[in-house]
C-alpha cells in the first residue's frame, strides 16, 4: 500500500516542479522485454515517452500497444517502484515549437508498437517516437542513431529475445535509437527525479 501513496506523492511532486509539454520521461518498464533492453543498452531505463499538457492535465504520449496518450499518474504507476526521471531540452521550447512537437508525435497515434525495432513508420517504439518528433518537428537530433549490432547482444537473455523475434535473421544493421542514448543526450537537462 505504501507504493500507492508513494505514486500519488510522486505525481504531486512532478506537477509542483512545473512539467512542460515536450519534457521527456523515463522509467524501468515492467514489460517482458524490459530486462533485455536494459542489458543490451547498459541502461537502468527501458521505456520513455513525451510529456504533453492537455486540458490542464499532464499526459505521456507513448509507444505501447498501440501508440496512445496515458495519464501521467498511470504511466508512473506502471514503472518499477514508481521511479522516473524527467529531462528537458536545455534551451527550452516556445509555444509554437511545443505545438509542432506534439503534432509530429501525434501522427503516430494508434500505430502498433514495433516489436522488431525497425526504423520505418509502419510501427513505432518508445524512443523512436520521441527522437522522430524532435527531429521532424524541430530539426533536433537528440542523440546519434545507432545500428542494432552496436548494442551488447551476447547476453543469454538478449539472445533469447532476439531469436524469438527474428529467428536466425537478426537485422544487425537496422537503424535504432535507444532510451539510453536519449537519456544521455547533451541537449537535455534533468528537471525531476522520483
Amino acid at each position: 500500500m505504501w507504493f500507492t501513496v508513494l505514486a500519488i506523492e510522486a505525481y504531486a511532486q512532478s506537477l509542483s516542479i512545473g512539467l512542460q509539454t515536450g519534457d521527456i520521461i523515463f522509467h524501468q518498464s515492467k514489460s517482458a522485454q524490459s530486462t533485455s533492453i536494459q542489458k543490451a543498452t547498459l541502461s537502468p531505463y527501458s521505456h520513455m515517452g513525451l510529456v504533453v499538457q492537455r486540458n490542464q492535465q499532464f499526459w505521456v504520449l507513448e509507444a505501447i500497444q498501440p501508440v496512445q496518450y496515458t495519464p501521467i499518474k498511470k504511466w508512473i504507476e506502471r514503472g518499477e517502484q514508481y521511479h522516473y526521471v524527467v529531462k528537458r531540452l536545455k534551451f527550452g521550447l516556445s509555444h509554437t515549437q511545443k505545438q509542432a512537437l506534439v503534432t509530429a508525435a501525434e501522427r503516430y497515434l494508434a500505430k502498433p508498437y514495433d516489436l522488431y525495432f525497425e526504423w520505418d513508420d509502419r510501427a513505432i517504439y518508445c524512443s523512436e517516437i520521441v527522437w522522430k518528433a524532435y527531429a521532424y518537428a524541430l530539426g533536433i537530433e537528440l542523440a546519434p542513431l545507432q545500428k542494432l549490432k552496436q548494442f551488447r547482444l551476447a547476453d543469454a537473455e538478449v539472445q533469447a529475445l532476439m531469436k524469438k523475434r527474428y529467428g536466425q535473421r537478426i537485422p544487425l544493421n537496422e537503424t535504432v535509437i535507444s532510451p539510453q542514448a536519449i537519456f544521455q543526450s547533451k541537449a537535455l537537462v534533468e528537471v525531476a527525479r522520483q
